[in-house]
């Protein structure tokens, strides 16, 4: 084999050896909180919901690489002043369920908004509403858009409401129950620089909690 060839199959050889390791997956790993059901349940009158896992959830592969894009960024809101809490809450990697970890919006349609900082190949999203009582969240939906008005460009990777109640389309997801462990969605790769989180309530009151949202990619540039 002459010089040329050699170096030509080295070169080859490297550059498949790069792509595969680009296209590993790893599992996703977070910290979760401790589990904090308190008081007396609340009858979740539903039609059908999710039930909250039972154990450990199963592992969820994400590219080499990923990271918690939505941690320190910022955080706006439907509503300018939250009833409970602060904005800053929801990224500031406490996940916890007590007293001063949560923030409240109040009734009907809100909605709470990260800013990446950049576009970004998202891959999961991770939602923890108010997780120290079994209940369920009602109309939630998750966007991601390049827009941060959300008036164009949107992909919706979960949607719950599905009688349409938000208007941005009836959705075929079960509302499911909060636990510790947080609600996990797959955001498939979708290419975007905000994400957009609504809901309109829930089972035990009219109110809208989050406590964290972890936005798990990689930045596109």
């Amino acid at each position: 084999m002459c010089k040329t060839a050699a170096v030509l199959s080295v070169f080859v050889m490297l550059t498949a050896s790069v792509a595969l390791a680009d296209d590993a997956q790893v599992p996703l790993k977070t910290e979760l909180p401790k589990p904090l059901f308190l008081g007396t349940p609340v009858p979740i009158k539903l039609k059908q919901v999710e039930p909250a896992p039972k154990g450990k959830r199963p592992d969820f592969m994400v590219p080499v690489g990923t990271t918690n894009l939505a941690f320190g960024k910022p955080v706006t809101s439907s509503t300018a002043d939250p009833i409970t809490g602060s904005l800053d809450l929801l990224t500031d990697g406490d996940k916890a369920g007590d007293e001063g970890s949560y923030m409240e919006l109040g009734p009907g349609k809100q909605w709470v908004q990260i800013d990446l900082g950049k576009p970004a190949s998202v891959y999961a999203v991770l939602v923890w509403h108010f997780h120290s009582q079994a209940r369920a969240y009602l109309d939630v939906v998750v966007q991601v858009s390049d827009d941060p008005s959300f008036s164009k460009d949107v992909t919706t990777i979960f949607n719950c409401d599905d009688a349409n109640e938000l208007g941005l389309g009836a959705g075929k997801e079960l509302p499911y129950i909060e636990s510790n462990q947080g609600k996990l969605i797959d955001a498939k790769g979708v290419k975007g620089r905000y994400v957009r989180l609504y809901s309109k309530g829930n089972t035990t009151n009219a109110m809208n909690h989050y406590i964290e949202v972890e936005v798990w990619g990689k930045p596109t540039s």
